[in-house]
């Protein structure tokens, strides 16, 4: 079980790295996650996030699959679909040069997309693991964009259909920075003394 009491989705989302190769998404479903994705907060309403939707066997997938890294090649090409996050950065030379919140906001539509998944009896998995440049240019991303990341979704396989080094990630158990080591007060590194007492921040793969 999570150790904490935190409201659903949260509460069972986790990370899977076995996906069944057979499962496949309706249009209707996909358009559902890219929904929950479309209602993210965004910094002046702009809205800086692209998805490239790449399910299993599209002519997207084949353009990422060869680059992904050694580590998530055995697992990512099985998922149902893959979505790519990108940001687009503006027109004007300040948004160009600072990343930093139009990231932050696809980083928000992502987690929205990824909570909507684990409420449709879905699981999801993000990564960063492949040859971005390669991947950018093999979909003809303009200038003024950048791929972030992709998330991997569908629903969980037989972990017996896949390598031994791949199953065993849906057994590790997971754990979490003590919150006392991440929320501060007004001393950078000193905790906010308002959190409440609370066991090791572990649990089983069930929730990473």
């Amino acid at each position: 079980m999570n150790p904490v009491d935190i409201a659903e989705p949260m509460h069972s989302r986790w990370s899977p790295s076995v996906f069944d190769d057979a499962h496949q998404l309706t249009d209707a479903e996909i358009t559902r996650l890219l929904e929950a994705a479309q209602w993210a907060p965004s910094s002046g309403n702009r809205q800086p996030w692209r998805y490239v939707v790449a399910p299993r066997g599209s002519a997207a997938h084949a353009v990422l699959v060869p680059h992904l890294s050694r580590g998530n090649s055995g697992w990512v090409p099985r998922a149902s679909v893959v979505f790519l996050s990108a940001v687009v950065l503006g027109t004007d030379g300040d948004e160009l040069k600072d990343l930093l919140i139009p990231a932050h906001d696809v980083g928000q539509a992502s987690a929205h997309l990824t909570l909507q998944a684990e409420a449709m009896g879905l699981k999801a998995h993000q990564f960063g693991g492949f040859d971005h440049a390669a991947v950018a240019a093999g979909l003809g991303l303009p200038d003024d964009a950048r791929l972030i990341a992709g998330i991997a979704v569908g629903v969980r396989g037989n972990p017996a259909d896949v390598p031994e080094r791949d199953a065993e990630r849906d057994h590790r158990v997971r754990d979490r920075r003590p919150l006392a080591d991440t929320v501060y007060d007004d001393r950078w590194g000193h905790a906010w003394p308002g959190l409440a007492p609370s066991g090791p921040a572990t649990a089983p793969a069930e929730r990473s």
